[in-house]
Parts: structure tokens; C-alpha cells; sequence
């Protein structure tokens, strides 16, 4: 009987080093997404570029997959649907509660000090957060970070209550579409983040002429590229390696940091996401 029970203990020994090991290897494609806060088609012209950056970098192919919400990025990465996200803080937030495993990797230098603008027409009167109440506003999407979970708590800090304060309040879905109800007048004032407002106002894309920014955010943590839970840690340093060796100094480089509008990429560390987690605990956007 010893005997048996022995082999056996082997056996199971054996065949649980030979699952981790199946876990960990290589996959043979990665598949990547990104939180859709901006237009399909914008999404596209940004990430494919990527894509083929890493798959150039990492040796193995790399797709891009567009999404349909921010919900569904979270889900796919628990599901092991997809291997890497592009996420906002707080949809990395809910990445890491939900997707066991799932950790932070590489930002943008610019995330480690993130803003949000408030933006509205001139004829509203509005010149400062007070002015917001009895107003009509909109958020972003209703998971986005610098759209809605941040935009929020520095209203609360101010002691405007959305619920409450705002004749009436609404979810664009993206950066692009929050200036775009404003400048239309659908909403009286918005919040977006900075670099899609650069973008907009660098673009042409929004009349600065119509609409402005009135209010600015302190700074905060935001986005980060994320991984699944299990995805090995050679094919996990590879991809940090790609991004850090980005340098906005060399002209190919350069035109794939303007996509992402950065000067360049820096590691993560989970930890520093603790404050956005205790923002969407009190803002009941996680439990």
C-alpha cells in the first residue's frame, strides 16, 4: 500500500509540474485589446501599428481586437480571451479584482501624472465646478477613469453630487464624443482627458472658439497595458523590453509614441493603483 500511495504522490507530482508548465509556455499568438475610448476606426489607425511592432519585437504574431465596451476588455482578460490590455485605471481595477493573475506591466510617463479636463461653450456661463449646478453635463464611458470615475470624485471633493446637483447627466461612451455633445450643446459642460483634448484641439476636431476647458483635474495614475493571469514570463519581459526600448529621439520610434501620445513608456507597479481603487470603492463602481 505504501508503495502504491508513493507512486501515486509521484504521479500527481509529475502531472501538476507538467500543468504548470503547460500554463507557462509561450502562447503562440498574443492577443491584445484596448479599452474603446475612442473611436473604432481611431482604435484601429492607433493599435495595428503596435501589433506589428511587437510581433516584430516578441517573435510570435500579435493581433489587435477591438471591443465593444470597457466591460468586455475585463471580461475577455478573465477569460483568457485575450493575453494584454490597454486599460484605464479604473477598468485595470476591475482587471485585477475579476482576472486572477492579472498584473500592471508598462505605462505611459505621461500616466504617472494623468488629468482630466472640464470642458464647456462659452455662452453657458459656467467658469468654475459651483457654476455646474442645474446644468446638464456629461461623463465618458461610465467605466472610464479619466472620463467618469476621477471626474466624479473631484465633483464629491467640491461638493457637487451628480445625482443630485446636475439638472441631468449623461454617458457619451468616449473622450471624442464628450467634446463632440458639448460643442453640439446636447450637454452644457463634459469631462474628457488631457491628451484627447490635445489631440482634438491639434486636430481641428473640436472649435476651441465654441468650447473650452474651464477646470482641470490634480494629477492621478491611469492607464497601463495589463496581462492575464498566466501568460509566461519570457513572453512578458519581451513585451516590456519592446516598450522601454522606445526612444522618441529616433524617428521610427517617434511614430509610434505620437499614437499613443507619449514621449515614452515606463514599468508599472501595481500598487500604485491602490488610491483609484479606494476611489471606485467609495464611488460604488467596485465592490
Amino acid at each position: 500500500m505504501k508503495r502504491q500511495l508513493s507512486l501515486s504522490s509521484i504521479l500527481i507530482f509529475f502531472a501538476a509540474i507538467a500543468g504548470v508548465a503547460f500554463a507557462q509556455q509561450a502562447p503562440r499568438e498574443l492577443r491584445i485589446s484596448a479599452i474603446p475610448d475612442e473611436n473604432p476606426q481611431e482604435m484601429m489607425r492607433i493599435y495595428t501599428p503596435f501589433a506589428d511592432y511587437l510581433t516584430r519585437e516578441i517573435g510570435i504574431p500579435v493581433k489587435f481586437t477591438p471591443v465593444v465596451d470597457y466591460a468586455a476588455t475585463v471580461e475577455a482578460l478573465a477569460g483568457n480571451k485575450l493575453d494584454m490590455v490597454w486599460y484605464g485605471g479604473l477598468t485595470s481595477v476591475q482587471a485585477a479584482r475579476q482576472a486572477k493573475g492579472a498584473r500592471r506591466v508598462i505605462m505611459r510617463k505621461e500616466d504617472a501624472e494623468f488629468k482630466s479636463h472640464f470642458i464647456t461653450r462659452k455662452e453657458t456661463g459656467i467658469k468654475e465646478l459651483k457654476d455646474l449646478k442645474g446644468k446638464t453635463f456629461s461623463f465618458g464611458s461610465v467605466s472610464s477613469t479619466s472620463g467618469h470615475l476621477m471626474p466624479r470624485y473631484f465633483l464629491l471633493k467640491a461638493g457637487i453630487n451628480p445625482e443630485k446637483d446636475f439638472s441631468k447627466f449623461s454617458f457619451s461612451g468616449a473622450h471624442d464624443a464628450t467634446a463632440a455633445w458639448v460643442e453640439a450643446a446636447r450637454v452644457d459642460a463634459g469631462a474628457l482627458n488631457f491628451l484627447v483634448w490635445d489631440k482634438l484641439v491639434e486636430t481641428k476636431k473640436v472649435d476651441t472658439g465654441k468650447v473650452g476647458i474651464f477646470w482641470t483635474t490634480p494629477p492621478y495614475v491611469d492607464y497601463v497595458w495589463t496581462v492575464r493571469g498566466g501568460l509566461d514570463k519570457a513572453t512578458v519581459e519581451k513585451i516590456s523590453k519592446a516598450f522601454l526600448k522606445l526612444d522618441y529621439n529616433n524617428p521610427e520610434d517617434k511614430k509610434l509614441l505620437d499614437l499613443h501620445r507619449t514621449k515614452g513608456y515606463i514599468a508599472a507597479k501595481d500598487q500604485d493603483w491602490k488610491g483609484t481603487e479606494e476611489a471606485a470603492i467609495a464611488a460604488g463602481l467596485v465592490k
